[in-house]
């Protein structure tokens, strides 16, 4: 009689004391054995947790009282974090010596729900996509000195909606950064930043897409959306998007895709209170995580150097936030 596959595990611990819903996370590893986890809440708070602790060490209120949307940190400056708000500014934080307050902002006007993105292109310049105060545009700008490089806003007649989530990348060779965008009509575009024009289109999904992640090294990206399909899509040297794979999932709703840094494990935080991992190589589904009581909105993964020691986690409106180690064999 053949083996039965074993049960998927339990969280290795669990952190309380956001009180609302976590949307957003994100960790930071510096040469420390453990590294930081920050989450972005409801209430407009961002928490920086000890995981030595499982405690929240300090908390940030920069964004007066409205829903923290996205997270990053710098691999340049370590104590450099940045946060996106539903008040419509992203606030620049220094966190060196102990210091808890904003030192720069940046006013987008936006109101809506697309997370922001970055990318480091040297060691004190880097690029930050954010929607714009018009609701289908979105802008990149040049970051410390809030130099705008393009605005990028699609043709009267695309109908692709409210841009929903982003990426910017830039190709191995070193050429221009492109940026990829997920619109509510269901479509993933591919911008080119340096001609400020859409280089491709692939309308993949049937509802917005709520969240997709993208593998520079393999040119294939992943995008889940409102309804049950997750889509692999590629870009081809000739710079079109094209749907590879699709994968139905039982449950529709993914608020949020994730591939490891490894580029070998994808992560899904889903409406239906679970988080699903995939082999990123083939989608292979691998296990669904149940313990959160409510949508799951976010979930992240660790950078440690060492594979066995990397963690996940992931933030639900249940106010949790679940900490696992799965899958960490190199």
């Amino acid at each position: 009689m053949a083996a039965s596959a074993p049960p998927p595990p339990d969280p290795q611990y669990v952190l309380r004391g956001t009180n609302d819903a976590v949307n957003s996370l994100h960790f930071h590893c510096s040469d420390q054995n453990l590294p930081t986890l920050f989450s972005g809440s409801s209430n407009g708070l961002i928490h920086i947790w000890s995981l030595k602790t499982r405690r929240v060490e300090k908390a940030l209120d920069g964004h007066s009282g409205k829903s923290v949307l996205w997270l990053s940190t710098l691999c340049s400056r370590k104590n450099f974090l940045l946060s996106q708000g539903r008040d419509r500014n992203i606030c620049l934080w220094d966190l060196a010596e102990g210091r808890s307050a904003v030192s720069d902002s940046v006013s987008t006007g936006n109101v809506g729900f697309c997370k922001c993105s970055l990318l480091e292109l040297a060691e004190r310049r880097w690029l930050l996509a954010t929607p714009w105060e018009d609701l289908g545009e979105v802008r990149v700008l040049e970051l410390p000195s809030k130099k705008l490089v393009c605005t990028l806003k699609p043709e009267a007649g695309a109908k692709l909606g409210m841009p929903i989530s982003l990426k910017l990348w830039q190709p191995a060779g070193g050429s221009h950064p492109f940026l990829l965008a997920g619109y509510e009509d269901g479509s993933v575009v591919l911008w080119n930043l340096a001609m400020g024009k859409m280089q491709s289109r692939l309308a993949c999904h049937e509802g917005p897409v709520m969240s997709f992640d993208f593998d520079p090294d393999k040119a294939k990206g992943v995008s889940g959306s409102s309804e049950k399909m997750l889509c692999v899509w590629s870009h081809n040297e000739q710079q079109n998007l094209q749907l590879q794979q699709t994968y139905e999932l039982t449950n529709p709703g993914i608020a949020e895709v994730t591939l490891r840094q490894d580029k070998k494990l994808l992560a899904t935080a889903g409406w239906d209170h679970r988080i699903r991992l995939f082999g990123w190589k083939k989608l292979k589904p691998l296990a669904v995580l149940g313990y959160h009581s409510a949508s799951v909105h976010s979930v992240a993964f660790s950078d440690h150097s060492q594979p066995s020691e990397r963690l996940m986690a992931a933030g639900s409106k249940d106010h949790r936030i679940s900490v696992w180690s799965i899958y960490n064999q190199t």
